[in-house]
């Protein structure tokens, strides 16, 4: 349930202190769990610049991905919000771009997400729209609608999403690259684009959400107001 408390709890692994999740079954959905590293008499060489690991030469294992590389190939220290770490930590040069692109997830679209904003929802196959506030629970686990009515939809059910365009501008607008971001975080099977007119900087001023959501079994409708 949305309401048990969200308890977190500090603990050291491996790869450092991470905050998790007292309870590890309300973790949030955007979350990855550490990988298994790549057992050192596996990797006699860098992983990356094929450089033979000695005395001198020492083997480092990215945080991220597990494998393991030179100080050269695997120098990096970036954040890793998605595994909890407290602070940044080691990783490859793939890994560490991956992670640094997640950081503008997480420092600006999650905040966005989590404050929420206005929108008309209509529920199912009703005709009748109700004006609703819209947002991400503190766990990332559900999103949810209030106004006359009260509604949790679970992350882990959203099979698919449509988005919206003005149908004008060439190319991904920041609105829609927003919602690719989330739809990439939650593995959506299904992005359509769908064309409509209207203001981009109304959008903006929405929060840049005005979407539809397929949940599995009852079909969501959200508009942006």
């Amino acid at each position: 349930m949305s309401s048990v408390p969200d308890g977190k709890k500090l603990i050291r692994s491996p790869s450092g202190l991470r905050m998790v999740p007292e309870n590890g079954a309300f973790s949030s959905p955007f979350s990855l769990d550490e990988p298994q590293w790549v057992p050192d008499k596996e990797c006699p060489r860098c992983m990356q610049c094929d450089t033979k690991f000695d005395f001198i030469k020492r083997k480092h294992h990215c945080r991220r991905c597990g494998r393991c590389f030179c100080d050269k190939c695997c120098s990096k220290k970036v954040p890793l919000q998605r595994m909890c770490f407290v602070d940044p930590v080691r990783q490859c040069a793939e890994c560490s771009l991956v992670s640094q692109k997640e950081m503008e997830f997480y420092d600006k679209q999650l905040k966005v997400l989590l404050g929420g904003g206005t929108f008309v929802v209509t529920l199912g196959t009703s005709e009748k729209s109700e004006t609703m506030t819209c947002r991400l629970s503190n766990n990332h686990r559900y999103l949810f609608l209030d106004g006359e009515s009260h509604f949790e939809v679970e992350l882990s059910r959203i099979s698919s999403m449509q988005i919206l365009t003005d149908g004008t501008s060439p190319g991904v607008s920041v609105c829609q690259q927003f919602l690719i971001d989330v739809a990439a975080f939650l593995h959506v099977s299904h992005i359509s684009f769908l064309s409509f007119q209207g203001s981009c900087l109304k959008m903006e001023r929405l929060i840049h959400l005005r979407f539809l959501f397929f949940i599995t079994g009852s079909p969501k409708h959200l508009r942006g107001n």
